[in-house]
């Protein structure tokens, strides 16, 4: 039965649509060329070591890319970033990186310059995730923002928002 016609999934997506995350771009490159995605199924796995995990769509462009060359970036947008997230969104391929905002991490893997965290992973298991490959990361650099009170880009409710003040 596919998905766009049965109501657990339909109902699943909604429940979902619910959360709260952080957008991401996750980044990795092939012959010196920039691919990525945006992402918001990112999770920390272990502290020991730094780890995370990423849940990757099989049918995305950077899907591929990354099973091959083994690294990838975890950049979490700023809330003034929502214009990476939608030239992720409206292009392809190496088209969605403006250059003069990138830089190159460790792995070699695009890094966003400003974003408010950026995690530089090589790849150290895949695991099968049904219609997603869920990756499992090792960091190998970290850069976090040098502003702490930087707040992020979210998604929820099938919308971008922003940080909200601390709740007290």
């Amino acid at each position: 039965m596919s998905t766009d016609t049965n109501p657990q999934a339909d109902l699943f997506r909604n429940a979902m649509a619910r959360f709260t995350n952080g957008v991401t771009a996750v980044t990795t490159t092939e012959n010196r060329l920039p691919f990525g995605l945006i992402a918001t199924s990112v999770c920390s796995l272990s502290a020991d070591p730094p780890t995370l995990l990423v849940c990757v769509n099989r049918s995305a462009s950077a899907h591929d890319v990354i099973a091959r060359s083994g690294v990838f970036a975890v950049n979490l947008l700023s809330a003034e970033q929502k214009d990476v997230a939608q030239r992720f969104a409206e292009l392809k391929g190496s088209e969605r990186f403006d250059l003069m905002r990138w830089t190159t991490g460790k792995s070699g893997a695009p890094i966003l310059i400003d974003s408010v965290v950026a995690l530089d992973c090589k790849v150290l298991a895949k695991h099968n995730g049904y219609s997603h490959t869920i990756f499992v990361g090792e960091i190998i650099a970290t850069k976090v923002h040098a502003d702490p009170a930087a707040s992020c880009l979210l998604w929820h409710r099938r919308s971008f928002a922003s940080t909200a003040l601390e709740v007290r």
